[in-house]
């Protein structure tokens, strides 16, 4: 709902004040919001293309694929991010399907951080991915907020959730049950909101509380 891939049955979307339409992702890409699918392998890797083409996707939508990204500015940028998540090996033209699962992960981060979104909603980030990895991934995400990014943080692991959370916001059947300020919570209390909430809740965070993000 949030990045425009579904629609809602009422409500609508503020941006910086701003009353915005919400029927599709490219619309929520305009207005700065950025989605890292959970299924990695069938919504965000295309094996074929090099970590260059996967790195550079989503900036290229952004412009038309009638104004191709000048190679320049593609050079500088895959650079850049290649460097700046530690992405492995560091060769722009290895074929993204022979890249492991963390480091995927990580050229899906680059393609939405080369877009500067003011919202990234990042779903099951560091799910299937060695603990070396996850720990990077959690790191960045630490930074993006200290930096002034809104970070939405979808995760089935409480104890990664409360790690890195300012807010905890539990869900069940799509809707809103409960919202907790991350002020010392232990796993336990996110539980005992959970079961009172019913089963197959999930855990979210959202980092930090900005009012330059987009609000829904």
């Amino acid at each position: 709902l949030l990045v425009g891939a579904d629609a809602a049955d009422r409500g609508e979307v503020q941006v910086r004040g701003r009353t915005r339409p919400w029927r599709s992702p490219r619309q929520a890409i305009d207005a700065g919001v950025a989605f890292s699918s959970e299924d990695r392998r069938a919504e965000g890797v295309v094996g074929d293309l090099t970590v260059a083409d996967n790195m550079i996707l989503a900036l290229q939508a952004t412009r038309g694929w009638l104004r191709p990204v000048p190679q320049r500015t593609k050079d500088e940028l895959v650079r850049r991010y290649i460097e700046a998540l530690d992405i492995r090996p560091a060769d722009p033209n290895a074929l993204m399907r022979n890249l492991s699962g963390g480091n995927q992960q990580k050229v899906l981060l680059a393609r939405w951080l080369i877009t500067e979104p003011r919202l990234l909603v990042l779903d099951e980030p560091t799910r299937g991915i060695d603990v070396g990895a996850k720990a990077q991934i959690q790191q960045l995400v630490a930074e993006l907020a200290a930096d002034g990014m809104a970070v939405v943080f979808i995760s089935a692991e409480l104890e990664e959730v409360l790690r890195l959370a300012d807010r905890v916001v539990v869900m069940r059947d799509r809707r809103k049950v409960a919202e907790q300020v991350n002020d010392g919570l232990e796993v336990s209390d996110v539980l005992r909101t959970i079961a009172g909430a019913g089963e197959s809740a999930v855990a979210l965070e959202v980092v930090p509380d900005s009012e330059e993000a987009p609000r829904a």
